[in-house]
């Protein structure tokens, strides 16, 4: 069921405290933590502590959180002091997206050139 935690879900259990992960910021709705394998200088991923499979099951079931994830984006690149960085939302596997919980990457601290890959 949507929002309820996933027991083989990696980010469901970094939320649980399960499994350990750098976290920088946490709100009542969010969990922000450096990515394992950074594609930039940062490379933070801000999830929803709630499941849902991916940025559009998020959007659609929980509006308030989705916004909350994108305004904790901001938190992060304040607090890194980014100017400019890239937020995205890997949705589905074409596109990228390896865990199946919705999340939202800040990429900043160097150029981001477009289009990106």
């Amino acid at each position: 069921m949507a929002g309820e935690p996933q027991d083989d879900c990696l980010f469901c259990k970094i939320v649980a405290g399960s499994i350990p992960a750098t976290i920088v910021r946490e709100t009542e709705t969010t969990i922000a933590f450096r990515d394992i394998n950074p594609q930039a200088p940062t490379h933070v991923l801000v999830i929803p502590k709630e499941h849902h499979r991916d940025a559009a099951a998020l959007a659609a079931a929980a509006p308030q959180v989705a916004a909350d994830v994108l305004r904790e984006t901001q938190a992060v690149a304040d607090e890194d002091k980014l100017e400019s960085y890239r937020i995205v939302f890997n949705t589905g596997s074409g596109a990228g997206q390896t865990v199946w919980h919705a999340h939202a990457h800040v990429l900043g601290g160097r150029g981001l050139e477009w289009p990106p890959g």
